[in-house]
């Protein structure tokens, strides 16, 4: 990485497949981290960050909500690969100014790939698009919140409103955040956690009474067993792999299910030792189980049916804390297992292998990510899951339980804190009697709702609390469409991103400081706070000097905010909280389940972790009392002659949305993202080739398709049926309707498409990623969208 900003954007044709690695980590992640944080940082910022980072005097990594080991146990370099190109991206030297706004045009801009946006650096002012305007120019604090405050306070109901949140934002900005929201008078809080792990949150609260990790670091250091299912750790929370070593010297066995063969759960190198750095490190899986995409859930099925097959019990659990299991068993038993074969793709002896370790194990850990919870039936595979768990009463007790890994470093904080569009009576009440107003009862819109309501003309003000919505979310050109509607959107974002070329009748974008920043908001040293994936809440500070003077906190903006909509309504201290963020965790120590005597617990060296009745007493807060069983229905997710079932991904050098480079080095591929990975046999049988480019095509139950064009077809170790290809290129593809029952979740994980050889005739108009197309039966002929830098 240059410290000057590429002017170049991406070049597809320069797109290379080499060897795929059979490892993760070591001494090449340790070269590319320190390549990319002294190109992007220099040397003595780079020491003055990294050795900052993760510490208990330091700042959180936003790169993931992988915990924190104990105080005594962290590393020096107590970061990974990925966290360090995380940290590189906000540290970087590059800045984006009005020069930078009034030489490029939203015109310009919105050809632009994610990619070439993000690396331009960081926005030093706030800025304004107005209304007919071509360039988003400067426009002070003060007059930006009158702006603001002056369409939402013109606006026919607070309910026109949306206000979105990202997983970065620390715990105090988070509550401030959903405080001012309600005291406006809307439950509108979608975050990102409606695109992630909406699936567990409700499955996980139906049969145990909460949507978190059951489990603390240490039970995964003890546990005899670890499944991880629909996760890659070597690129999604590589500091995973450091614990699961750990666990491995202990005696652990790990089991992989995946579509995919990942890097990071073959061979892990450690770079903090000698046997990592020159030998050839720790085998990881001892099973892999190359699942058919959406086989999950008859494969847990299958399991569960063998364990009772078995006699291979809990009775104890089962009949003194759970409830419904005599229906799950019956419905077991009856299982059919040619539907089992079908689903899964997995021989009849791989499933007894991954059931007879399983029943082996007294301490079970099952961890999972977006490979579980982005189908329609995504939450009943956490169900599954769960059902699996309670078998062996692998909940409650030391070395097992179930583990739900975060991806947004503070996501499950922001939950905590009362990010919901759907907020339980209890908290509400909490709220009216802390502040004194009755706060909006009524369930707000989530992400899915929000692209509908705009779309329908139902919601006029889009206000982003971080992340990047427009390219997050499923559907791409609806979503895209729909924001356009908008009369005002109002990103906060530290670097430009699609969201702010994709804007309303008028647009503002509002700078906030990094979390590596030192913050002297109220002119005191301030601190924050944040939530892991295992309920630990530990303290944040940043060391580095701002990246402008005219940045403020994400606590300043929303207090000012505040102040500037609300004004001195409902008696709420703005300016103290502004001011003092001690104030809010007072506040938050008051009104928050779990959350006592917060300012002077996170004093404590690794901070405190928060009461989870399942996990620390067996005790369950469902319906029944009990840890529930439940069943759902063993289905096939067929998938008509000459398609395949598609899963978006991440690649190596990107974390979410944000792209740091163009290189996926554990999958193989150089210089380009727009791959599709296919089974060798199956571009055989569709009568393709490897490296020729073609057409995404998504078929849907109601007549339409979308596409994404000129994708170069890569053979992969996939199941047959199965590809796979990264975001947020390939979000395009995703209906909006396709999302998971019960949880409104995107459905990314499982998109029938087609593949047909790829043609760029007659463009109409660019697209940052790819020729996509939209059609629906009313549309006949699909429009076509062409990326500038596929034009030559």
């Amino acid at each position: 990485m240059s410290r000057r900003a590429p002017q170049e954007d991406i070049d597809e044709s320069e797109l290379s497949v080499t060897g795929r690695e059979d490892h993760a980590a070591g001494p090449t992640a340790v070269a590319v981290s320190m390549k990319r944080a002294v190109e992007g940082m220099g040397t003595r910022r780079t020491a003055q960050t990294l050795l900052r980072l993760n510490q208990v005097d330091g700042f959180d990594c936003q790169g993931c909500a992988w915990p924190d080991p104990a105080p005594e146990h962290r590393h020096t370099a107590e970061f990974c690969e990925n966290g360090v190109k995380a940290v590189t991206d906000e540290v970087t030297l590059r800045r984006v100014g009005r020069e930078f706004f009034a030489a490029h045009s939203i015109e310009e801009l919105a050809g632009r790939t994610d990619y070439w946006l993000g690396q331009q650096g960081r926005i030093t002012e706030p800025m304004v698009l107005r209304a007919g305007g071509t360039h988003y120019e400067p426009i002070s604090w003060d007059d930006a919140f009158a702006l603001l405050a002056s369409h939402l306070n013109g606006l026919a109901s607070p309910d026109e409103a949306v206000f979105y949140t990202s997983g970065k934002v620390s715990n105090e900005a988070a509550f401030v955040f959903q405080l001012f929201v309600r005291a406006y008078g809307t439950n509108n809080l979608p975050d990102c956690s409606n695109m992630c792990h909406e699936s567990t949150s409700v499955g996980l609260a139906e049969v145990i009474g909460i949507g978190k990790a059951s489990v603390t670091l240490d039970d995964v250091h003890h546990a005899e067993l670890i499944v991880i299912a629909g996760q890659n750790p070597g690129t999604n929370h590589p500091r995973m792999l450091s614990a699961l070593e750990i666990a491995k010297k202990n005696g652990a066995r790990i089991i992989d299910i995946n579509p995919l063969r990942e890097a990071g759960l073959t061979r892990f190198k450690n770079p903090q030792t000698v046997k990592g750095m020159a030998g050839r490190g720790t085998v990881m899986a001892d099973l892999h189980l190359r699942v058919r995409i959406n086989g999950d859930l008859a494969l847990f099925q299958a399991i569960a049916s063998l364990l009772l097959e078995w006699d291979e019990l809990d009775r104890d659990f089962i009949e003194q804390h759970s409830h419904g299991f005599e229906a799950y068993a019956e419905h077991l038993r009856a299982l059919d297992w040619d539907v089992v074969l079908a689903a899964t793709g997995l021989e009849r002896e791989e499933i007894h292998q991954a059931a007879r370790m399983i029943a082996g194990s007294r301490k079970t850990v099952y961890c999972w990510a977006m490979g579980i919870v982005q189908h329609q039936n995504g939450v009943a595979n956490v169900k599954e899951i769960s059902n699996l768990a309670f078998l062996q009463g692998n909940i409650g007790k030391p070395g097992a339980g179930l583990f739900p890994v975060r991806g947004h470093s503070n996501v499950q904080g922001d939950r905590t804190m009362g990010i919901w569009e759907r907020p339980p009576a209890h908290f509400l009440d909490a709220l009216r009697d802390e502040f004194g107003f009755e706060p909006p009862r009524k369930h707000g819109y989530d992400s899915v709702a929000t692209v509908k309501a705009f779309r329908d003309g139902k919601a006029k003000v889009f206000f982003g609390l971080g992340g990047n919505f427009v390219a997050a979310m499923s559907d791409t050109l609806v979503t895209e469409d729909a924001l356009r509607k908008a009369d005002l959107t109002v990103q906060v974002s530290t670097k430009p991103n699609r969201s702010h070329v994709v804007h309303g009748r008028e647009a503002l974008i509002l700078p906030p400081l990094g979390r590596s920043e030192r913050d002297l908001t109220g002119g005191r040293r301030q601190r924050v706070t944040v939530e892991d994936s295992v309920c630990s809440v530990h303290t944040s500070q940043g060391p580095l000097e701002p990246a402008s003077d005219h940045l403020r906190s994400e606590v300043d903006i929303v207090c000012t905010m505040a102040l500037a909509t609300l004004g001195d309504r409902h008696a709420i201290p703005w300016r103290e909280f502004r001011d003092d963020y001690g104030q809010i965790r007072r506040r938050i120590g008051r009104m928050v389940p779990g959350c006592a005597g917060y300012e002077e617990k996170v004093d404590q060296p690794g901070g405190f972790v928060l009461p989870h009745a399942p996990r620390d007493s067996r005790t369950f807060e469902t319906d029944t009392g009990r840890a529930n069983f439940t069943v759902s229905p063993t289905e096939v997710l067929h998938v008509p002659e000459g398609r395949l079932l598609l899963q978006t991904m991440r690649s190596h050098d990107q974390f979410n949305t944000v792209i740091y480079g163009l290189d996926d080095r554990y999958r193989g591929i150089k210089d380009g993202r727009q791959v599709v990975l296919v089974n060798p046999r199956d571009i055989e049988a569709l009568g393709l080739r490897e490296g020729q480019h073609v057409d995404i095509i998504s078929e849907w139950d109601d007549g339409s398709t979308r596409s994404v064009v000129q994708f170069r077809v890569v053979a992969y170790d996939t199941p047959r049926g199965c590809a796979a290809a990264y975001y947020p290129e390939t979000n395009a593809l995703v209906s909006l309707d396709s999302k998971a029952v019960g949880s409104n979740q995107p459905a990314y994980k499982s998109v029938v498409v087609r593949l047909v050889p790829s043609t760029l005739d007659e463009p109409a108009r660019g697209r940052p990623e790819g020729t996509v197309a939209h059609e629906s039966p009313d549309t006949p002929e699909p429009q076509r969208y062409v990326a500038p830098h596929q034009l030559s």
